[in-house]
């Protein structure tokens, strides 16, 4: 059986994630030129065996980090080692699938009473009339 990764409440397939370690852009000296400390993160949706509404959802919720291929890219590189940089590629990922499973509860239309449409319009004219006596005299 293949081994799994527990994410986002979800068991990902570990053959469904590719880790790529690249060189880190910004300030850190020698290191950022010579150590791959950046990660980028890559879960492929056709191996993931995401239910077909989480996958819709998360679709929806990854934007711009869904590229054409059908996986979604996370590039971490905040920390100066690669353990650090794959654990916050993993937390943001956890966050995604988690965000994804969440079924948003279905709106439900509603509208005024009368009673309240009333209300409204009273309190309309009520403040109209303030308004209006707050206006300078008309004089011809």
């Amino acid at each position: 059986m293949a081994a799994t990764v527990e994410l986002g409440g979800l068991a990902i397939p570990e053959s469904a994630l590719a880790w790529k370690f690249v060189r880190a852009s910004g300030p850190g000296g020698q290191n950022v030129n010579k150590v791959s400390t950046a990660v980028e993160c890559r879960l492929d949706l056709a191996v993931a065996e995401l239910a077909p509404s989480v996958r819709a959802r998360l679709e929806r919720i990854a934007g711009s980090r869904l590229n054409t291929r059908g996986e979604v890219v996370l590039f971490a590189d905040a920390y100066r080692t690669q353990a650090r940089n794959r654990a916050a590629a993993l937390e943001r990922l956890d966050a995604l699938l988690a965000a994804a499973r969440h079924v948003p509860k279905p709106r439900v239309a509603t509208k005024p009473s009368k009673a309240q449409r009333a209300r409204r319009r009273e309190d309309k004219k009520r403040r109209g009339e303030v308004k209006r006596s707050r206006r300078p005299p008309d004089d011809f």
